[in-house]
């Protein structure tokens, strides 16, 4: 059966296509609709679209499992609008961990996009991809993005692996695709986790209301599995630092499943935690909690190390980073603090 599903429009979406379905057209599922309609797009892609919103028949929501009919009205928008302009190679020093003929690790700073996209159409980590090296590979249905088989959020730091072969490409995405990518990132959080360790284990998808923010989404009826492993390594009485393992990699998935926990990143103003959320009232303290933020102006998050397989000669690779200096001094600053007062 089909089932549609009313929403209120969402003026942060931007039409890409508008297709009308052929009077004739005989019942077809929409992701196999789109599929012959929307060239280099993979079937995952578009039901991943689906999933998140981005689709609309008659104006209205539907599942994936949706059967076009004679007229149907398919529209589908993005949260950036269509883009005019063509990629530009541009002259950024790039910090490279490491480089063979196959890949490079980049330890890309905070305050780096990683991909053009809207209002950021210059100045990412792909343009300074574009001019280092040529002939970078594309993954099938992420055309635009040379070299790019993951990505880390503009304020997150970090490493990521850059394929320089089609054959990288291939294995690195399918290493991805099957979880076996080992990553950890360091955050440091508000407050302090009841347990050493643990799994948060929630779907995540977009806000209805605000289609920037990913949220959880506890009884699965929508988003996808997503699953995070944490540790803590260091209790500040107010803030804790922890490690977390990504078994699936969603947007803002450390960030989004931290606040369900009642974690919230430090200084993450879209999540929230960009104001005092654990701690006394005390002016001192404010202040303090302040020079925080104006040290780190940030999400504190690094992605700290990535281990993989390498695609040619098949020798496991691990590669690990040291938390930037924006990150340590707030580290620092906060183990005096508890030190000493």
């Amino acid at each position: 059966m089909n089932e549609e599903i009313e929403v209120e429009e969402n003026d942060d979406l931007f039409e890409h296509h508008r297709i009308v379905a052929d009077a004739k057209q005989a019942l077809l599922r929409i992701d196999k609709f789109l599929m012959d309609r929307l060239p280099n797009v993979t079937r995952n892609k578009i039901q991943d679209g689906i999933k998140d919103g981005f689709v609309k028949v008659n104006e209205m929501l539907v599942k994936p499992n949706y059967k076009v009919r004679p007229n149907d009205v398919i529209t589908v928008s993005l949260p950036e609008p269509p883009r005019e302009t063509e990629l530009l190679p541009e002259n950024i020093p790039l910090t490279i961990a490491y480089e063979d003929d196959d890949l490079l690790i980049v330890n890309k700073e905070a305050g780096m996009v990683v991909h053009p996209a809207y209002n950021n159409w210059t100045g990412t980590l792909v343009n300074a991809l574009t001019y280092h090296f040529q002939n970078l590979p594309e993954m099938e249905g992420n055309e635009g993005r040379p070299g790019l088989v993951h990505r880390i959020d503009k304020d997150t730091s970090g490493l990521l692996v850059i394929a320089k072969t089609k054959k990288s490409i291939t294995s690195l995405a399918k290493q991805f695709f099957d979880h076996s990518i080992e990553r950890t990132y360091y955050a440091l959080v508000w407050g302090e986790p009841e347990e050493d360790q643990g799994t948060i284990d929630v779907n995540l998808g977009r806000s209805e209301k605000d289609r920037r923010i990913t949220v959880a989404i506890e009884d699965g009826s929508r988003g996808r599995r997503a699953i995070t492993h944490y540790k803590v390594l260091k209790r500040l009485r107010y803030v804790s630092l922890i490690q977390c393992n990504l078994e699936t990699g969603r947007t803002h998935q450390i960030r989004a499943h931290m606040k369900y926990a009642g974690h919230t990143l430090f200084n993450d103003a879209t999540y929230g935690g960009n104001k005092v959320l654990k701690g006394t009232q005390f002016s001192k303290y404010k202040s303090f909690v302040e020079n925080c933020f104006r040290l780190m102006p940030r999400q504190a998050l690094h992605a700290k190390s990535l281990g993989f397989i390498h695609p040619i000669s098949g020798e496991k690779m691990y590669f690990d980073s040291e938390l930037p200096p924006d990150f340590t001094e707030v580290l620092e600053k906060w183990e005096h603090y508890v030190q000493f007062t």
